[in-house]
């Protein structure tokens, strides 16, 4: 446990808690605890510290919202875990590629393809509102495990912030999803990231274990309400929930890229 004030402690705790909610709606929570993270911890304490808590933080609400939507709303998991070890090799790849690449180059590249993301959902008012009549096709299956799995596992690894509202979007769109529906085949593939994220982390030993404990009590709590809000408010709560991250991650991400 690093030596950090009973207030940043409970600062941590209360993020925790807000950014399992967001997460277990539509994704983007690690836009807000990734940055609370950096911000509490010591000064001097090396960035894989807070990116190795704050996955152990995040697989427990992940996994919460996960099971809460299986249990209540109409998920396929063989399909999700499909793409999920999908997206585990290509967080993987995504992750060596970081090591030799800066990702400042690429993140104006993520702002525009979420401006445009973003726009095209205002103009499509009936996007995610309701699933698809139409059976899904084989090649539409194959698609999503490439795109969603490989493609943004790929991100996850090579840059990280808003891979789960990558997901839910690229799932709506794939496999016709409604949005509730996709917010919890995302969860399921989450949970198969930051499982391979974590053991990496574990294995360099860059976890805070007891903080991760304890804020992983607050995202498990999160994350549970979040997915329950998702289901009983319905695609056009999510909807709107799911404008605000795109737009929030375009902001944080030109702050990143051209203020800090």
């Amino acid at each position: 446990m690093p030596d950090i004030s009973l207030t940043i402690v409970v600062v941590l705790c209360l993020a925790s808690l807000a950014a399992g909610w967001i997460d277990a709606v539509v994704g983007g929570g690690g836009l807000l605890l990734l940055p609370a993270m950096l911000l509490g911890l010591p000064g001097g304490t090396p960035a894989a510290y807070a990116l190795g808590t704050n996955k152990a933080v995040a697989i427990v609400g992940t996994t919460g919202a996960a099971v809460t939507y299986a249990r209540k709303a109409p998920v396929d998991v063989r399909l999700a875990v499909r793409i999920g070890l999908a997206a585990l090799a290509g967080s993987t790849a995504g992750a060596f590629v970081a090591a030799g690449l800066s990702t400042d180059v690429l993140k104006p590249v993520v702002m525009v393809v979420l401006l445009g993301v973003g726009t095209f959902v205002m103009l499509r008012p009936a996007f995610g509102t309701a699933p698809s009549a139409e059976p899904v096709s084989a090649r539409r299956v194959l698609a999503a495990i490439g795109l969603a799995g490989l493609g943004i596992g790929f991100y996850d690894g090579l840059i990280g912030p808003g891979t789960g509202t990558f997901l839910v979007l690229a799932l709506t769109a794939l496999l016709h999803f409604d949005l509730v529906t996709a917010s919890a085949t995302a969860k399921i593939v989450n949970c198969c990231t930051n499982a391979g994220a974590l053991a990496t982390f574990a294995w360099k030993g860059t976890v805070y274990w007891q903080l991760a404990a304890l804020m992983a009590v607050f995202n498990l709590v999160g994350g549970t309400v979040g997915a329950r809000t998702a289901l009983k408010k319905g695609s056009g709560f999510v909807r709107v929930v799911l404008l605000t991250v795109v737009f929030a991650l375009v902001a944080n991400l030109a702050y990143q890229q051209w203020i800090a």
